[in-house]
C-alpha cells in the first residue's frame, strides 16, 4: 500500500513528533520519500545511488523496536540522504568522480555514524559537484544536479543534492560539507535551511577532504529547527578526528524562544551588502525588518582585515586541495573534469611560504576580527549570495560559455570569508525574485555560536513562511 504523499511535505521536527506519538511509521515516511524520489529523480538527478531495499529494512527494524515500547531518539525512522562523500560502511561513497566511481571503504563517517546510531534511515548518496569543488552544481561524471524551483538553473554546490532532495521533498535532512559556502550556498539556492557550523565542532572523520583546515561538516534541512536536532546528533569531540572540538554540544533545540531582545545584529558596510541585486537587495532589508520585530537590534558596522582574508583563504584553500590530489593529478589528470583539474594547477605553483603565512596568520586575524566585530554585535547578517542566481548553461565553463568565470566564482563572494576564519554560519530562506527563485539570508557568530544562530533562525522562521514553500507544483507543471 502506497503511503500519502503528503508525508514528505513534513518538516523533520513535525515527522519525528508524529513517529513518537505513532501517527505514522518509519515505513509510512520511507515509502512517501520513495515515492517522491521515483517521480523526481530522473528531472532532478540528485541523487548518485539510491538503496531502496536497505531504507526499507531499517524502516521495518525501527518500526518493531517502536512496537516493543523501546524508547527511540527523536531521529529514529527519519528518511535522509547524504553528499555522496562519506564513508558508508561499505556503501557507496564516490565524491561525484569518476576516480571513486567504484569506492566503497568499509568505515563508517562520524557524523553519519551518530545519525544511523539514533535510528535515522540512508536511502542513497547525493549528488554533488566533483570533488566537493565548485558552487554551481555541475558535474561531467554523473551530470548536473537542477534546481526544483526551475530546473534549468543550478542548485547551488558543492552539497547540490543535498540542497535540491530537501527542497524538494525527496528527503528530511541531509549533511553536506562546507569549505567556502557548499552547504550555505545550496541552501540559498534550493530555499531550505543549511547550517556551516564552526571548524572542528562536528566531526570530519570519514569525510572526503577538501581543505584539511576550512572543511566543516553540517546540516541542510527544512527549518532552523530541523538543524538543531541534527546538530545534537552529530557535533562534539570524535577521538578519530584530533580537529574536534571537546567544547560541550549544547541542547540547541530546547533554546528555541522565539526572542532575540538579547541580539546585537552587524550590517557590514564593506562586505555582503556590497553591489546588491536590486530584488536580493530588498529581501534582505525586508529580512532584518522581521529579525528587529522579533527584538534584535541592528547596526553599522566595518569588517577589518578584508584584504588579508581575501588573500589568504585563497591560498590556504588552494594549496591544500592540490595536497589532497597531488597523487591523483600526477597519475589520473585525465580522469577529472577539465573546470576541476584547471582549478587544482595553480596550486603547485604557490610557494610554501605563502600557504605557511596564510596559517600562521589566522589566529592574529581572527582575533582581530573578533575583537573588532564581535566585541561590537553578536551576529552578523548578510544576503547568502548577492546577484539572483543564474542558469546551468551561463555557468558551464566546459561550454565556455562568456561571462562564465565571473559567474562561476560569484555565488561564494558572501561565504568565503567566514570559511577562512572557521566561523559558524546559517543560511535561511528569505524571499523569491521575479522569476520565482529562492534567495537566503546568512547570519554569521562568533566561535561556537551555533546556538544563537539556530534561535535566530527560528525566530525569524516564526514569522517567515519562505521555508514552507514546496517547489513540487511548480516542478511537476515543468515536467508534465
Amino acid at each position: 500500500m502506497s503511503a500519502p504523499a503528503e508525508l514528505v511535505e513534513l518538516s523533520l521536527t513535525e515527522a519525528s513528533g508524529l513517529l513518537t506519538s505513532r501517527v505514522v511509521s518509519a515505513k509510512d515516511l520511507t515509502e512517501s520519500a520513495l515515492e517522491r524520489i521515483e517521480k523526481l529523480q530522473a528531472p532532478l538527478n540528485a541523487f548518485i545511488w539510491i538503496d531502496a531495499e536497505g531504507a526499507r529494512r531499517k524502516a521495518d527494524e525501527i518500526d518493531l523496536a517502536r512496537a516493543r515500547n523501546t524508547e527511540l531518539p527523536v531521529l529514529a525512522g527519519i528518511p535522509m540522504a547524504h553528499k555522496d562523500m562519506f564513508d558508508l560502511g561499505g556503501r557507496l561513497a564516490t565524491c561525484g568522480s569518476n576516480i571513486r566511481a567504484d569506492h566503497a571503504p568499509r568505515g563508517m563517517a562520524t557524523a553519519i555514524a551518530r545519525l544511523e546510531d539514533q535510528g535515522s534511515i540512508t536511502l542513497g548518496g547525493l549528488n554533488m559537484a566533483e570533488f566537493a569543488q565548485g558552487p554551481t552544481g555541475h558535474n561531467a561524471h554523473f551530470g548536473d544536479c537542477r534546481n526544483p524551483w526551475s530546473l534549468p538553473y543550478i542548485s547551488g554546490g558543492s552539497s547540490s543534492g543535498s540542497g535540491a532532495a530537501v527542497a524538494a521533498r525527496l528527503v528530511f535532512a541531509s549533511i553536506g560539507s562546507d569549505t567556502g559556502g557548499s552547504i550555505r550556498i545550496p541552501s540559498s539556492c534550493c530555499g531550505v535551511t543549511g547550517l556551516k557550523p564552526t571548524y572542528g565542532r562536528v566531526s570530519r572523520h570519514g569525510a572526503m577532504p577538501l581543505s584539511f583546515s576550512m572543511d566543516c561538516i553540517g546540516p541542510l534541512a527544512r527549518t532552523a529547527a530541523d538543524c538543531a536536532l541534527m546538530m545534537e546528533a552529530i557535533a562534539g569531540p570524535d577521538a578519530q578526528d584530533p580537529t574536534s572540538a571537546g567544547t560541550p554540544v549544547p541542547a540547541y533545540s530546547r533554546n528555541l524562544t522565539g526572542d532575540l531582545s538579547d541580539c546585537r545584529i552587524g550590517v557590514p558596510s564593506n562586505w555582503g551588502t556590497l553591489d546588491l541585486d536590486p530584488e536580493v537587495e530588498a529581501a534582505f532589508a525586508a529580512a532584518l525588518e522581521v529579525l528587529v520585530s522579533r527584538g534584535a537590534t541592528l547596526s553599522r558596522i566595518d569588517i577589518p582585515v578584508m584584504p588579508d582574508i581575501s588573500a589568504c583563504s585563497a591560498v590556504v584553500s588552494r594549496v591544500e586541495l592540490g595536497a589532497v590530489h597531488a597523487d591523483w593529478m600526477r597519475r589520473r589528470p585525465q580522469d577529472y573534469a577539465a573546470n576541476v583539474s584547471g582549478r587544482m594547477y595553480p596550486a603547485y605553483a604557490i610557494p610554501g611560504t605563502y600557504y605557511v603565512e596564510a596559517l600562521r596568520r589566522r589566529g592574529s586575524i581572527l582575533a582581530t576580527f573578533c575583537q573588532e566585530v564581535f566585541g561590537k554585535v553578536d551576529l552578523i547578517a548578510v544576503p547568502t549570495i548577492p546577484k539572483r542566481i543564474p542558469t546551468r548553461a551561463e555557468t558551464d565553463i566546459e561550454s565556455g560559455a562568456e561571462g562564465v568565470l565571473e559567474r562561476f566564482l560569484s555565488p561564494s563572494a558572501n561565504t568565503r570569508l567566514l570559511s577562512y576564519l572557521g566561523l559558524p554560519a546559517i543560511s535561511v530562506p528569505m524571499s523569491f525574485d521575479s522569476r520565482g527563485l529562492p534567495m537566503g539570508l546568512q547570519i554569521a557568530a562568533r566561535p561556537f555560536g551555533e546556538g544563537r544562530l539556530l534561535r535566530a533562525g527560528e525566530a525569524y522562521q516564526r514569522d517567515t513562511a519562505w521555508h514552507n514553500a514546496s517547489p513540487l507544483p511548480k516542478l511537476e507543471e515543468g515536467i508534465r
